[in-house]
């Protein structure tokens, strides 16, 4: 018998203010069209001035609590993913904690930009594995129109804000790749690609920064480390492409996207996109997807889902569940 981390709840959280393509033809450079061919994407989500990654992760949390008919206090951990908190300190995860009314877990923040949920799951799942926590909350959270360069066509109109939340509960299962629950995950980075996507401020200079990334040298480095991880996480139970009920890609790019499913040998019938209506939500696009995939009647129970991503560091990973 083993113990795994089975999902038993999932929900999402998008701010009310959307943002067209054709919104940025008013002060940049660019088409709807331009857009939509070099990233997929078509309209996104911006947070309102008074609103904070916290308070989109705290409406994320209490979707998926909802679905798994508890309140905050029923969770003893709670993990967020983000790279945009609301401050330096304390953690966005405290503050969620604060607004849910836990008043007997833990909360802690995780840092992995893009890969952030796959780096969160990972750890909910170790706390789960070992014995440390019964049920956790894991949540992506961003809100990357803070810390966009509004005059670089290139990289302000893919990013937008949201939130995706999981519920994971210890269940016991046989110990099978059969079995309910994370069956595996595969985590990595290398730092020497930091000048890759970075954000060119922070505590040491005192400024927030904004957001700069080369774009090709990402793609290049992404389809192929992303099938990589996948490939490796299958593995280590194995399992392989044809075994794959969704899967659940990081929604940065459409053509990366699909470049990586062709790699990966899954067909675009079996993997869950929503980069047209989100854009880069960063650390929250597994969670929005995994949210809007269920929501949609495409992920059942039962099902095998590989989640895989990469974000600045580079760091990348993949987790495998059976929902």
């Amino acid at each position: 018998m083993t113990r795994r981390a089975v999902v038993i709840g999932v929900g999402h959280y998008l701010p009310y203010r959307v943002v067209p393509n054709a919104e940025f033809e008013k002060t940049l450079d660019t088409t709807d069209e331009w857009i939509k061919s070099r990233s997929g994407i078509e309209r996104r989500h911006f947070a309102a001035p008074d609103q904070g990654t916290s308070d989109l992760a705290t409406n994320a949390a209490n979707a998926a609590l909802a679905m798994a008919g508890l309140t905050g206090n029923d969770v003893d951990a709670i993990i967020v993913a983000t790279s945009t908190s609301d401050l330096t300190f304390p953690s966005a995860a405290t503050m969620v904690q604060a607004k849910i009314g836990n008043t007997k877990g833990y909360a802690f923040d995780i840092q992995a930009v893009c890969a952030g949920f796959a780096f969160a799951l990972t750890n909910a799942n170790a706390l789960i594995v070992s014995g440390q926590a019964n049920r956790v909350l894991v949540i992506g959270a961003e809100t990357f129109s803070r810390i966009m360069d509004w005059t670089d066509r290139s990289t302000c109109v893919l990013f937008g804000d949201g939130a995706g939340a999981v519920v994971l509960e210890a269940q016991i299962g046989d110990g099978t790749n059969a079995d309910r629950g994370i069956l595996s995950t595969d985590l990595n980075s290398d730092g020497t690609h930091r000048d890759l996507l970075y954000v060119d401020g922070g505590v040491s200079t005192q400024t927030t920064g904004v957001l700069k990334m080369q774009g090709q040298e990402i793609f290049k480095h992404a389809v192929e480390k992303l099938a990589q991880t996948a490939h490796t996480a299958l593995g280590k139970i194995g399992l392989g492409a044809d075994d794959v009920d969704w899967v659940v890609p990081h929604q940065a790019n459409i053509r990366i996207i699909k470049s990586t499913a062709r790699k990966l040998g899954v067909g675009m019938d079996r993997v869950i996109v929503t980069v047209q209506d989100h854009g880069n939500t960063s650390a929250a696009s597994i969670p929005l997807a995994l949210s809007v995939g269920v929501a949609n009647g495409q992920i059942k129970k039962g099902d095998l889902v590989v989640t895989e991503a990469i974000g600045g560091g580079l760091a990348w990973g993949a987790v495998v569940l059976r929902w």
